[in-house]
Parts: C-alpha cells; structure tokens; sequence
C-alpha cells in the first residue's frame, strides 16, 4: 500500500497524453472512441431487460431510470477528471492504486476482470439462442463456440480491428435506437404516416393507474432491475490509453454521457410507456421493444428486434473481451497478475492477456450449459453488484485524487467534478443506499447478489493483503541482505 500516492509525471510514463499505454499502440481513431463511447450506454440489457422494470414500477420506471442515470452521470464526471489528467488502460483501477493503495487497485481490477469474463459467457449464450433460432442445424453450444472465436480473432488482429467491430456493432444499435424513438414519437403524437395506433398516447402515463401504479417503493425496486443495464459506461475511458489524443478521447466521451443517457434511455423507455399501457400483457410476453414495434403494425416486429439484440450482444461480447484483456494488462504493467500479461505483440495486442481472459470466458459457458443452476449461478450472483464496487472505488478515488492532482499537476485538471467534493459524497451516499436496499429484496435475488459479491470481494481483499505482505517482507529481506553486505 502506498502512503503518498503521486501522479505519473509528464513524458516519464503512459498516459501521457496523445501516447499509447505502455506497449500498447494508439490504433483507435477517433470515430472508434466516439462510438465505444455511445455504444457503451446502451447494453443488450436495455433491449430484454426493461419490460421487467416496466411491469414492477410502471410509468414510473422512468424515474428508476433517471435516478441511475444520474448517479452514472456522476460517476463518469469522477473518472472523466483522473483519466484526464492521466489516461491509462488500467482507468479506475490504476486511480484506485494511486489513490487508495495497491490493495485497492487489485482488489476493483481483478474484481472487474472477473465481471466481464462472466459477461463473456452470458452474452456468447444469448447470441447463440438468436443465431440457433435463425439456423437451428448448428446446435446452440455451436453458435456460442463460433461466436467466441470469432470475436477473439478481431481482439488478436490488432486494436484497430476491435474499434472498427464494435464501430459498426454500436452503429446499428444507435441507429435502431434512433429510430425507433422517432418512429415511436410521431406515432405517439398521432403524426405517423400509415399508423393509426389506438393505444398510443401520452395518457399511457397516468393512466392505468396512475404514474405510480404501484406506490413510490416500486421506483426503488425498479432501481435495482435496471442498475446493472448501465455498466459498460466506462469502457471508453480504458480504451483512450490507445487512441490518438487520449485525453481529448476521455474528456469527450465524459461530457457528453448526459445526453447519451438522456436520448437511449429516458428517451426510448418513454417512447413505450406512451405507445402501449404498462400493464399490457404484450410488453411481459414479447418484450418492451418488441411489443411497442408490433402495436404499430410494423411487420415482422420480433425478427427486427431479434437482428438488433443480436448486434447489442455481439457488441457487448466485443467490448468484454476487450476491456477484460486491458485491465488483465494493466494489472500485469503493476504486479498485481503475471508479467506476460503485460507483453504485447508488434501489433501492440497483449495476446496472453487476451487468451487468458477468453479461456475463462469459455470455462463459464462450459458451467453455463453443464451446471446452470449451481456453478454458473454462482459466478453471476457473485460478479453481480461488482458495478456498484466499482462505482464506488471511483468516488473514493476521486476525492483524493483531486488533492493529488491539484498539488502536483494542475493543468491537467480540464474535467472537473461538479461541486466537488459535496456531490462526490452525495453519489456514494446514493450507492451505498443502493447495496443497502438490495440486502432486503429477496424476491429478485438482491440480497443473495450482494451476499457472494462481497463474499468474492473480501477473498479478493484478503489475497491482496497477503500479497503486499510478502513483498513488504522480500523488500525488508533485500535490504538486510544490502546491509550485510555493505559491513
């Protein structure tokens, strides 16, 4: 642990900006980090997710989604003023070891790492149940091997080949999203050519029993059913150690997260609570996106949706991979994970980083076809609250780092946090409330997420300790041995 923690100086290390991290190389153009930075909002949980949410609190799942909206808002105005200052690969977990210690960057890193290569297996899943659909002469297990290999490829190539994937990947989820809100719009105001959508209309909201048709409480409970939807928001902070202009890449992406949140989430969410009734029996049996799509008399409806998700899935798969291979590296670059982590090809890849992220990945879908119900519960219930972990380490961080950053470099701080250090604390007041209030939902399996995620992060925690404690000890032994000599 470190007692003074300091802030890589200019020119002596990465994260200078316009350098890429270490041996990385600056091969994402600045379109690539414009659209990992959208697409990073808008996860595949947006798309299956909502109808949940909508069922539990109705009309006013908006304010659920609002609340977490600007709690993320905050957070990434925390990370958006370290990774400014200093953008590495390693993002908040790099602050973290500045900030708060070693213990503290291991423990959210590896945490983290562990989250995404759980993801990995989720995802390569549900796209398997698309594709199997589609073709069912390749069994599922099938589409969800093809699927990873495929995508470990592009991450092998170069990083390049990973922004222009995920490119077009968040290309066709903004555009969908996109239109549909337009779409959806006009219908709702009754002004779309061709559709005459009896069931459209802002009376939706307060109707059926009114905003709140469920009392107050229910927007707390839809918190937690679309909390985890949003994870994904800082991804484009790990990927600006590799960009061109690395801290223009971080400021950019943090500034303009209010109207991403704003527009695919608020946006399209009203969209269907105005076209249908939230309690129609469609949005519970086909989905939210699905069911809005159909009460237009759009045909085919679940195909295009299917096509969409798809997309979001194979997006979701690209960036976990990616952003679990990166942390993997930086966790090696700091001797928290094993030094080959840290080599990278000429192309600048950290293929063994890679490699071993997607072995796990392929462990999980393993358990997830083999013990579903037992190993595989295990590892999603356990990674589940690691978002709110993480969030949480960043608030945490910032509140030192910006003393640090003060003291030592002062111009570097271009994006700073908003009535620092008050709403800093107000956002982790909010988190902790957050974790507080999962400990009592037993009917969404709150309580037992929180449970084995803490549970995984104490072990986690503990490795750290006994790790710094040994090298504490070879340090001390080392430099008993140089006295020795010295005599």
């Amino acid at each position: 642990m470190t007692s003074q923690p300091t802030l890589t100086k200019a020119g002596s290390g990465p994260g200078d900006p316009g350098e890429p991290d270490g041996g990385l190389q600056a091969g994402l153009k600045n379109r690539h980090l414009s659209m990992i930075a959208i697409g990073g909002v808008i996860g595949a949980g947006l798309f299956v997710g909502s109808s949940s949410g909508i069922a539990t609190a109705g009309p006013g799942i908006l304010l659920s989604y609002a609340l977490v909206g600007t709690m993320v808002v905050l957070v990434m105005r925390m990370l958006g003023e370290m990774s400014a200052a200093n953008p590495t690969s390693g993002s908040f977990s790099a602050h973290a070891d500045r900030a708060l210690g070693r213990w503290a960057g291991f423990s959210i890193g590896w945490l983290y790492w562990f989250f995404w290569v759980v993801v990995l297996a989720i995802e390569a899943t549900a796209g398997a149940v698309i594709l199997e659909s589609w073709i069912p002469a390749v069994p599922q297990w099938g589409w969800a091997l093809i699927v990873m290999l495929v995508l470990t490829a592009t991450n092998l190539v170069s990083v390049g080949s990973y922004g222009e994937f995920e490119f077009w990947f968040a290309g066709i989820k903004v555009v969908a999203i996109g239109a549909f809100i337009v779409i959806g719009g006009l219908a709702v105001f009754g002004v779309l050519p061709g559709v005459d959508s009896e069931s459209a209309g802002l009376g939706n909201l307060t109707e059926h029993g009114g905003f709140l048709p469920n009392g107050p409480g229910a927007i707390l409970t839809g918190i937690l059913l679309v909390v985890f939807s949003f994870m994904g928001s800082e991804i484009a902070t790990l990927a600006a150690g590799e960009s061109e202009n690395p801290q223009r890449a971080v400021t950019k992406s943090t500034n303009s997260i209010i109207w991403r949140i704003g527009v695919f989430y608020l946006g399209s969410i009203l969209v269907v609570v105005t076209l249908l009734p939230w309690d129609s029996e469609a949005i519970q049996k086909d989905g939210s996106y699905v069911a809005a799509l159909n009460s237009l008399g759009i045909p085919n409806a679940g195909e295009i949706m299917k096509f969409i998700v798809l997309t979001s899935v194979l997006s979701c798969l690209n960036s976990g991979l990616y952003t679990a291979s990166r942390m993997a590296f930086s966790l090696g670059r700091r001797g928290d994970a094993p030094k080959s982590f840290a080599r990278t090809t000429e192309r600048g890849v950290p293929r063994t980083a890679i490699i071993a992220s997607v072995v796990f990945g392929f462990v999980a879908v393993f358990f997830n076809y083999e013990f579903p119900d037992s190993v595989f519960l295990f590892l999603v219930n356990s990674s589940g609250a690691v978002a709110l972990f993480v969030w949480l380490v960043i608030c945490l961080s910032q509140l030192r780092m910006r003393k640090i950053i003060e003291r030592e470099t002062p111009e570097k701080l271009v994006a700073r946090m908003w009535l620092y250090p008050y709403l800093t604390y107000a956002t982790i007041g909010l988190i902790v409330f957050v974790l507080g209030y999962m400990l009592t939902d037993t009917e969404h399996d709150g309580r037992q997420t929180v449970l084995l995620s803490l549970l995984v992060a104490a072990i986690v925690i503990g490795i750290s300790l006994v790790l710094e404690k040994v090298r504490r000890g070879k340090a001390a032994s080392g430099r008993a041995a140089d006295r020795d000599l010295t005599v």
